[in-house]
């Protein structure tokens, strides 16, 4: 039996216990889960720094600091989120319990990425946790130093064999791929998606694919266009490039692209200072590979801004390209960089026509002082979140489902979402056995006096916020008693 099978087993044997059920068991394994965020703070630092080169400020703003919020929140709401949830009732079930029990799913797998190795490792484990889950965790095998803190450090604050930490490569995923599972929750790319999909349907396995994709920034002339390209070069050049919603691209028009090249120019300077190589603040791309993935997708563009590299850092500057062609290198695959091509439109309407030609990115960005535009936009578009005049922070939303839709993924999170994308939310309806005369009008033989009564009762929904508890029980007792009256009449 393989590592990936035994550690499987022990979670699955270990859920069966019933231990996760309890709601103070799982708020007491959230609150471990944030004493290790608070305690291994020095770790988490230092392992995404060896990987990403990530600041000391960087690893809290963009790391920890989300995770503690999201941690917070589900410890504060736990109760409720859990709690039976009534529903609207219909005349048939007036007097019936009807409501939606949330439970847990059982087990669940959570894959990793390397950019964000906390955020979007432990994110959905929160929900996990929250939702009275077991889960298998499997960090990315890229930001290897991350994982190596995941293995040794996780096992010491949460249930070792409720929450294992599995690491190891691609033979190692596949090897937990081959085991069943109730859940599998993926962050990464497109291609990995097809295969864990492929994996989970041989289980009927229902999977959270958060991926990425070509998340296009609409600058309108209307706009602030000095704040407009500050938030822009924040949102693209953070973590180098490397994140899923960072703005893949820019759109505006042909008058204004001198000025917005400008401007960002500006705020990368003022942001990284003159030489960004040496700023502590700008990272590093995570491998070789990628590095040479990113110099290939600058073939045939033309550098405005940056283009300086070290391959032997992994190091490519903040980079603009200008007059950028849709068929270019750089627009056929999701950048994942510090590339930042801009390409002209005339109009509103020939961005919306070039968004909605290519596949549904993850996220939307609209600059615009003209609400009807971002309004306009957000109707004739589709894509897996949208924010006007800034970019990323609804990441930060925990209110917000953040995920994707078609190429850019499925299902979500955050908050209460997360909670309920890994619950099953269980319909329940508990009726008596009495009023048995009620039910004579489903009952063969079947009638069209029957049908007129089942249409009333079945039709008639009654808003019972807007009804005192008295009136619904009086209504109750007069169509009880008619329907009776009728029956016993016949």
């Amino acid at each position: 039996m393989s590592r990936e099978q035994k550690a499987v087993e022990r979670a699955r044997k270990a859920f069966l216990t019933g231990r996760s059920q309890s709601l103070e068991y799982r708020i007491n394994q959230l609150k471990n889960l944030l004493r290790f965020v608070r305690e291994r703070q020095k770790e988490i630092a230092e392992g995404l720094k060896k990987d990403l080169r990530r600041s000391e400020c960087g690893t809290p703003l963009y790391e920890t600091l989300g995770l503690e919020s999201e941690i917070n929140l589900a410890v504060r709401n736990l109760k409720e989120w859990a709690a039976p949830r009534p529903v609207s009732k219909s005349m048939m079930t007036i007097s019936d319990q009807v409501y939606i029990q949330p439970e847990p799913l059982g087990l669940v797998l959570v894959i990793g990425a390397w950019n964000y190795p906390w955020a979007v490792t432990i994110g959905p484990l929160i929900g996990a946790i929250a939702a009275g889950n077991a889960a298998v965790i499997k960090p990315s095998e890229v930001s290897s130093h991350t994982s190596k803190v995941m293995e040794d450090f996780l096992p010491l604050y949460l249930d070792k064999e409720l929450y294992p930490v599995v690491t190891g490569g691609v033979t190692e995923t596949q090897e937990l791929l081959k085991q069943r599972f109730d859940h599998i929750f993926y962050t990464g790319n497109g291609t990995v998606a097809k295969i864990i999909m492929e994996a989970a349907a041989k289980h009927l396995t229902p999977t959270t694919l958060e991926l990425g994709g070509k998340s296009p920034c609409y600058i309108d002339k209307n706009c602030e266009l000095d704040v407009a390209c500050r938030r822009i070069a924040w949102g693209k050049y953070l973590n180098c490039g490397q994140t899923c919603i960072a703005p893949d691209y820019i759109l505006c028009d042909p008058s204004m692209q001198d000025r917005v090249i400008q401007e960002i120019k500006k705020n990368i300077k003022d942001f990284y200072t003159e030489d960004p190589k040496k700023c502590l603040d700008y990272g590093r791309i995570i491998n070789e590979r990628h590095f040479k993935r990113l110099m290939g997708l600058l073939e045939g563009s033309t550098i405005a801004v940056g283009g300086e590299n070290d391959e032997s850092e992994c190091y490519i500057g903040p980079t603009i390209l200008k007059d950028v062609k849709p068929d270019a290198k750089v627009m056929q695959e999701e950048i994942f960089g510090p590339l930042l091509p801009i390409l002209t439109v005339s109009s509103a309407d020939e961005a919306i026509k070039f968004i909605n030609e290519r596949e549904k990115p993850l996220a939307l960005y609209i600059f615009s002082s003209e609400d009807k535009l971002i309004k306009r936009m957000i109707a004739e578009t589709s894509s897996g979140g949208v924010v006007a005049n800034d970019c990323l922070m609804h990441f930060s939303v925990s209110s917000l489902p953040f995920g994707g839709v078609g190429n850019s993924g499925m299902g979500c999170y955050h908050g209460k979402h997360g909670f309920d994308n890994l619950s099953h939310l269980r319909g329940c309806l508990i009726k008596k056995l009495k009023m048995e005369n009620v039910n004579k009008m489903r009952y063969p033989p079947h009638t069209a006096d029957k049908i007129g009564w089942a249409r009333f009762f079945m039709l008639k929904h009654i808003d019972f916020g807007s009804l005192g508890r008295m009136a619904m029980l009086a209504l109750m007792v007069i169509f009880v008693a008619v329907i009776v009256q009728r029956y016993y009449t016949d």
